[in-house]
């Protein structure tokens, strides 16, 4: 048995508008009364955020002072992953398509996420698409948990998941973030990068992972091939 354990946010879900939508609010509720800024294109955006371009920086470059910067990077912080605004995200193109190859060629498929339980299961009712994950494969953070950071947290969900779950033959982690890197090569586990979500080939390189590819489609594709799996090819 193969085990593909995938972030969310990134191979699955596109949150790039949710983001976008947040640094426009933040940006609105921040500036002062006539004052001009500049405010970036959701592509300028998109290119800092995945370049990972401090929120304060961001908060400049879109003309605002240090102290409004500072606020700036507050109140995204507290915001962008609020229920409001998740409704802005939307499945990556192809998604689907991947975990339906995925769970034909028998992977046992995990999430693994910084969501939140209702912010994860939000999308999986929105989207209908918590069929391809059991309950006892899913792995998030609970409503009231306190973070730390997403690499510990991350290292931390990987740590029960490997103590709680059935040893498989071979696992892979596909995430589109450091966190998921660093969370599968500290347990020794192979990690496909992907550029569909919040970093960018640049910033994922410096943690090297085994792979990085253009999305989980990719992904799927690139593991059924290293075991030389077949299946009618993904639309």
């Amino acid at each position: 048995m193969l085990r593909l354990i995938t972030d969310f946010d990134g191979p699955i879900m596109d949150v790039s508008d949710r983001y976008y939508c947040v640094y426009q609010y933040c940006l609105e509720q921040v500036q002062f009364p006539q004052q001009e800024i500049q405010r970036l294109t959701k592509a300028e955006f998109w290119q800092l955020k995945r370049a990972r371009v401090p929120e304060r920086e961001i908060g400049k470059q879109s003309g605002l002072n240090k102290e409004q910067a500072r606020e700036f990077a507050r109140l995204r912080r507290v915001t962008v992953h609020t229920l409001p605004y998740l409704v802005h995200d939307k499945l990556v193109a192809g998604a689907t398509e991947a975990l339906s190859k995925a769970r034909y060629l028998g992977f046992d498929l995990v999430v693994m996420t910084m969501r939140r339980d209702r912010e994860l299961n939000a999308a999986f009712q929105q989207y209908d698409i918590e069929h391809f994950f059991a309950e006892n494969r899913r792995y998030y953070l609970s409503d009231d948990f306190e973070k730390s950071t997403d690499e510990q947290d991350k290292q931390k969900l990987m740590a029960r998941a490997l103590k709680e779950l059935p040893p498989p033959a071979d696992i892979w982690m596909v995430g589109d973030t450091e966190a998921d890197i660093v969370a599968a090569k500290t347990h020794n586990i192979k990690s496909i990068g992907v550029l569909s979500g919040i970093r960018d080939r640049e910033r994922l390189e410096l943690y090297q992972p085994n792979l990085i590819v253009n999305d989980l489609q990719e992904a799927v594709e690139a593991i059924a091939t290293s075991y030389k799996l077949s299946s009618p090819p993904l639309a």
